[in-house]
């Protein structure tokens, strides 16, 4: 069984047992979270998908951590100016080991 979730205003694919890199979450480690916003669950050749949401349907989650993605560097530079800007961003994410689907 799998499902498409929102979480951070991103969709992710998700099946029981696959860690996922979401958006931060407000929650410590080794808590669970559960993701209401399901999209589509299937199972085979049997999918439903919702309208926008699935009625009933979540994904518990067991948070596993928090990090810091890789670094992007950010440059602006104009040529014979003397113009040269460089800056750096780390994307926080929150690592989340799912646990179950359920649909009622």
């Amino acid at each position: 069984m799998y499902a498409v979730i929102a979480t951070g205003g991103k969709q992710y694919r998700v099946s029981e047992g696959t860690v996922v890199r979401v958006e931060k979450l407000d929650a410590d480690a080794g808590a669970s979270v559960e993701f209401n916003q399901v999209l589509l669950v299937g199972e085979g050749a049997d999918v439903s998908v919702g309208r926008p949401y699935v009625a009933g349907a979540s994904v518990t989650a067991t948070v596993q951590g928090h990090g810091k993605a890789d670094k992007v560097r950010i440059v602006k530079f104009r040529r014979r100016k003397h113009y040269l800007r460089q800056k750096g961003h780390r994307q926080p994410f929150t690592e989340v080991r799912v646990t179950g689907i359920s649909v009622a």
